[in-house]
């Protein structure tokens, strides 16, 4: 028979974790972290509570990271600003990482792969996107006509996953190309021409 742990030992587990990350990092790190996976808008107060630091302090932070370009800011009521990720960062971070982990030729054959992919969608539901189906058939819907072919959830999951895994294979093969035109192989030839 094994013996079973007392469970009240681990009621304070994620107050000490907390507690470690706190005394191992500053207030602008844990702003950074917070923020880093932070998509909707959101107060500094709500920032500053998650990073585990005062709603000034998460606001001055937030303020360098919009300047950055790592955050982006949206008006809420009241006149308060809501703090989210930006876009652009997100498109970055995502870019490195297939850099980091895929090759320039491989990342060419998967684009390509995708984009045959998405042929497919377009062939087999007459539209350009799954968004642009859902209006046809609704309009269809409404008008009283027969509807096109049904598609299923997953399949609109995949449509759409598709898209945007094709949307950061694109920005990572356009950084890779920038790089080498900056640092690489034909960055004499950009030298001379200027």
């Amino acid at each position: 028979m094994t013996e079973r742990s007392d469970p009240s030992q681990y009621d304070d587990v994620n107050e000490t974790v907390a507690a470690e990350w706190e005394a191992e990092t500053t207030p602008y790190e844990r702003v950074r972290t917070v923020i880093a996976r932070t998509y909707t808008p959101v107060s500094a107060e709500t920032v500053g509570d998650r990073a585990r630091t005062s709603a000034k302090t998460a606001r001055k932070h937030l303020q360098a990271l919009v300047t950055e370009g790592f955050v982006v800011t949206e008006p809420a009521e009241y006149g308060a600003t809501h703090y989210r990720r930006s876009p652009e960062s997100v498109v970055l971070e995502q870019a490195a990482d297939i850099l980091a982990e895929t090759s320039r030729s491989e990342l060419k054959t998967r684009v390509t792969e995708m984009r045959r992919r998405l042929g497919k969608f377009r062939d087999t539901y007459g539209v350009e996107s799954p968004e642009e189906l859902a209006v046809v058939q609704t309009n269809d819907e409404l008008a009283g006509h027969e509807s096109r072919e049904n598609i299923d959830d997953e399949t609109i999951g995949e449509w759409r996953q598709t898209r945007q895994n094709l949307a950061f294979a694109n920005a990572a093969l356009a950084i890779a190309n920038a790089q080498e035109f900056v640092g690489g192989k034909h960055a004499d030839e950009n030298r001379s021409l200027s």
